[in-house]
C-alpha cells in the first residue's frame, strides 16, 4: 500500500489556504486567531495570503488552538516548499538548456570534460558541473559581470564569443589545478629559454612534455588545449594562485605559429608579470598600458628571441639578390641560415610569409611548414604512457 504522503503531485497549495479554510469552518476571524496564538495580526495575515511560511514554533501554537497536530502543518509547509523548489529548478533548467546551446559541447566531450549525450537536459547539467556552478546565471555573474574577481579578473562582455572562450579558460583552470608547481622563479625562467629553443629546433616527438618539464622547473604551468570553435586566440597567460599559467592552442596547426605564440606568452610573464593581469589577445585588462602596447611588447620579445631583425634582414637581402629564384634555391638558403643561426627553418619561413610581401608569392613555402595538432599529439603521448 502506498502512503498518501509519498505520492508525487505536480502541484501543491500553500498551508495558509488550508488554515484559512479551517478558520472559516470554525468561524474564527484572523484577528481572533492571532490573539489566541499570540502572534501579530500581520504575521497571521501573511501566512493566510501565502506570503510567509509556517514555522515549527507557529505550528505548535496552531496545534494548541485548532487541535490539529503540528506535524500536519509542518508536512503541508514542507510539501509546498519542495514544490516551489522543484518548480524553480525546472525554470532554471529550462534557462540552462538554452544557455548550454551556445557552447561547443561536442568539442568539450571529445576532450573528456563533459560526457557525450544528445539529451538537452543532460548537456545543461554537465556544463553546469563543468563550470562548478548550480545555475546558468552564475556563469554570467562570473564571466560577464565579474562578480568573483578573485576567481576571474576580467569580463568577457566584449569578447566575440564569450561562451567558447570561457570554456577554454575553464579547461585551463581544471588542468592547472592538477599540477603541483614550485614557487615561481623569474631568474630560472630566463635561464631555461635556451633549453626551450633547443627543444623547438630538434623537433623531438615528446616536445610538449619537455616544454612542460622545463617550464615547471621555473614554477610556470603549461596547458595545451586544442583550439575550440570561435576562440580566435593562440594563447593566454594568467596567474592562478601563485603561479603563472600559460594556456596555448594549436589554432593554425602550424609549428612556427605555435612556437611564436609560446614565446609571446613567455614574454608577458617576463615583461608584465603582474598577478592581477590576464593577457588575452582580444581583451585588454591592464590599466598602465593599452592592450595594443602590451601585445606589441610581447610580440617584440618573441620576434627578437627567435630571430633578430638584423639576422632576418640578412636572409631577405640574400633571397632578393638571387638571380634565379627557384623554389629549391630559396629553400636551400633558408635551411642554410637556419643551421648557422641555430633556428628552426619554419621560424624563418613564417616570418617571411608574415612580413615580406615581395616573397609571399612563393606559395611553395607554405607547404614546407611543419604541422601541429594537439589532439593527435596528446593522444599519442597518452597511449605511450599507458
Amino acid at each position: 500500500m502506498i502512503e498518501k504522503n509519498k505520492l508525487k503531485t505536480n502541484y501543491a497549495i500553500h498551508p495558509g489556504i488550508t488554515l484559512r479554510e479551517k478558520l472559516e469552518e470554525l468561524k474564527i476571524t484572523p484577528k481572533e486567531f492571532a490573539i489566541r496564538t499570540g502572534k501579530p495580526i500581520k504575521t497571521i495575515s501573511n501566512v493566510l495570503n501565502g506570503k510567509s511560511s509556517i514555522t515549527p514554533e507557529m505550528a505548535v501554537q496552531f496545534e494548541k488552538v485548532l487541535n490539529i497536530p503540528a506535524s500536519f502543518w509542518m508536512a503541508k509547509q514542507a510539501n509546498y516548499n519542495e514544490y516551489v523548489a522543484r518548480e524553480k529548478e525546472k525554470k532554471e533548467l529550462t534557462e540552462a538548456i538554452e544557455w548550454s546551446k551556445k557552447f561547443p559541447y561536442n568539442d568539450l566531450a571529445k576532450l573528456g570534460y563533459v560526457a557525450f549525450t544528445k539529451d538537452a537536459k543532460e548537456k545543461a547539467v554537465n556544463l553546469l558541473s563543468f563550470f562548478n556552478i548550480s545555475k546558468s546565471k552564475a556563469w554570467e555573474e562570473i564571466y560577464i559581470n565579474q562578480q568573483v574577481p578573485a576567481f576571474f579578473r576580467i569580463s568577457l562582455k566584449k569578447s566575440k564569443n564569450a561562451y567558447s572562450l570561457s570554456a577554454f579558460l575553464r579547461i585551463g583552470e581544471i588542468e592547472a589545478s592538477k599540477i603541483d608547481a614550485p614557487p615561481f622563479n623569474k631568474a630560472k625562467l630566463k635561464e631555461i629559454l635556451k633549453n626551450l629553443k633547443d627543444i623547438m629546433n630538434k623537433e623531438s616527438e615528446n616536445f610538449l612534455e619537455k616544454i612542460k618539464e622545463y617550464s615547471l622547473s621555473a614554477g610556470v604551468k603549461i596547458i595545451f588545449t586544442p583550439a575550440l570553435p570561435n576562440t580566435a586566440i593562440n594563447g593566454v597567460v594568467r596567474w592562478i594562485n601563485d603561479n603563472p599559467v600559460i594556456q596555448i592552442t594549436d589554432r593554425f596547426k602550424r609549428y612556427d605559429i605555435f612556437w611564436f605564440s609560446f614565446f609571446h606568452e613567455y614574454g608577458h610573464i617576463i615583461l608584465h608579470s603582474n598577478k592581477k593581469d590576464i593577457f588575452l589577445e582580444e581583451i585588454g585588462n591592464t590599466k598602465s598600458k593599452s592592450k595594443e602596447e602590451i601585445e606589441a611588447e610581447a610580440d617584440k620579445f618573441a620576434e627578437e628571441f627567435l630571430l633578430s631583425y638584423e639576422d632576418y634582414n640578412k636572409i631577405i637581402n640574400k633571397l632578393n639578390s638571387l638571380p634565379d629564384k627557384t623554389p629549391s634555391k630559396i629553400l636551400n638558403i633558408i635551411k642554410d641560415f637556419a643551421e648557422v643561426l641555430n633556428i628552426h627553418k619554419d621560424i624563418i619561413i613564417g616570418r617571411i610569409l608574415f612580413y615580406d610581401k615581395s616573397l609571399y608569392k612563393y606559395g611553395f613555402l607554405q607547404n614546407e611548414l611543419k604541422k601541429i595538432d594537439f589532439e593527435k599529439l596528446l593522444k599519442t603521448q597518452r597511449e605511450n604512457y599507458e
